[in-house]
């Protein structure tokens, strides 16, 4: 049994990297975080891959602050040799249910985010370019993270090499070929792994750089289960680099903008909004952004209905509403929201004194853009309002509070949540996670 244990500090990035031709990108589209600091290394050594998955019930915004924790951890790597980040592709995600939409499967980040903006802060491809360049779909390791299964009784970052916790982990042998098969993002019948390896974890991100550099010599690695690591530090600059990295793709932002322009009377330049295409030059002050003449809400129903703590009723959700639009004198209200069309309409009858919107996409653009757009596009709207109100403990409400920090929101009018039944109106605000420089 190997054991691996570390107790102290937290590694920093001293420098980026270019990696050239093996990824396929050059110095105009590859990792270089828009501090002026890059280098090429000092011998030619053919990049390494890291792969990694998330747990298939968890959700795509939950996905995306994971996909933050593997960038970082990618960017740690580059301090010692040259790693690529392959973007696991979209598809078969629980909420995403919608017997509509066709195909939700092997989807490509480029469809969802600017990859562009993402090589700013770290060596990306999508994976159908890893299969490109990979001499044969095998990804060399996987590693199946899990937690302790007696437990822990004191917090220390530490691994150990052990049986699997359960036998449903989702690979399985061939004995045929002699290889891992599993669902692989949809390419089960492409792609196959030549070992696999159960690891209980506990530890940051960057707690995996020794083993990655010094335990293994794989060109390809997968961490399976990867939301089992933590962030190295959340909340700090590293974070919030890689959190605006992930902008949102052109396409999605224009619909958005689109609906706002046409129903909400908000465009950038009134609602002091105006983004700027690259990330790194994008450096806003709290009050800065002033937004449209709305309420932006998320209303999270389905399964919190089950789970939360803090879920309003739809009618004290509206008396809430209500009274934030009186006192900011407003008569529009977005909602976004996972309700039923008869919940919705409940909610807006007893709003009717306001006007209630929703994005209700065409069906082409449902098709096209899959569940994921349209949660984007919802997200981009109530990013863009004049106060937002969201969901307690809900990672979509949170996605939207982030991406009004970076447009330079006053917090006041972002960290806010729904009170629930009992805690009537004066409910205690969201956490406030503002945004670090």
């Amino acid at each position: 049994m190997t054991t691996v244990r570390h107790l102290s500090g937290y590694l920093f990035l001293s420098a980026l990297f270019i990696i050239d031709a093996y990824c396929g990108v050059n110095e105009d589209t590859a990792f270089d975080a828009g501090n002026g600091v890059s280098m090429t290394f000092a011998e030619a050594k053919a990049p390494r891959f890291l792969l990694y998955n998330v747990n298939y019930g968890e959700g795509f915004n939950l996905r995306r602050d994971v996909y933050m924790r593997i960038a970082n951890l990618v960017r740690v790597l580059n301090e010692e040799e040259p790693w690529i980040l392959v973007l696991p592709p979209w598809g078969r995600l629980y909420h995403w249910q919608s017997k509509d939409i066709k195909n939700q499967n092997r989807i490509r980040w480029s469809l969802f985010f600017d990859v562009y903006s993402l090589k700013k802060f770290a060596p990306v491809v999508e994976f159908e370019e890893f299969l490109t360049m990979s001499k044969e779909p095998v990804i060399d390791e996987v590693y199946y993270l899990q937690n302790y299964k007696e437990g822990w009784t004191e917090w220390e970052e530490k691994m150990d090499f052990r049986p699997c916790n359960e036998n449903n982990h989702y690979y399985w042998k061939n004995f045929e070929t002699g290889k891992w098969d599993s669902w692989f993002f949809g390419y089960e019948d492409q792609v196959t792994a030549s070992k696999f390896q159960c690891v209980s974890f506990m530890g940051h991100a960057s707690f995996l750089k020794p083993f990655l550099l010094k335990n293994t010599t794989a060109r390809s690695v997968m961490i399976e289960r990867a939301e089992t690591v933590l962030h190295d530090q959340f909340g700090n600059s590293e974070y919030w680099q890689a959190r605006r990295s992930m902008v949102f793709s052109t396409t999605l932002r224009d619909i958005g903008n689109e609906f706002r322009a046409k129903y909400l009377d908000s465009t950038d330049e009134k609602d002091n909004t105006i983004f700027e295409e690259d990330w790194t030059k994008m450096k806003r002050k709290h009050g800065e952004a002033k937004g449209g003449q709305y309420i932006g809400v998320h209303l999270r129903r389905k399964d919190f209905l089950r789970t939360s703590r803090h879920l309003p009723s739809l009618k004290h959700a509206a008396k809430q509403i209500e009274k934030l639009l009186i006192k900011y004198n407003l008569s529009k209200v977005f909602i976004a929201t996972d309700a039923p069309r008869d919940e919705f309409e409940e909610l807006s009858e007893y709003l009717s004194d306001f006007e209630v919107l929703a994005f209700n996409p065409t069906s082409e653009v449902r098709e096209e853009y899959k569940e994921g757009g349209l949660a984007i596009i919802d997200q981009w709207i109530c990013a863009h309002a004049r106060y937002f109100i969201g969901t307690e403990e809900s990672t979509f409400s949170f996605r939207i509070q982030e991406e009004r920090e970076i447009l330079g929101f006053d917090p006041e009018m972002t960290f806010n949540r729904l009170c629930d039944d009992k805690e009537k109106f004066d409910c205690e605000k969201s956490s406030k996670w503002t945004i670090t420089y």
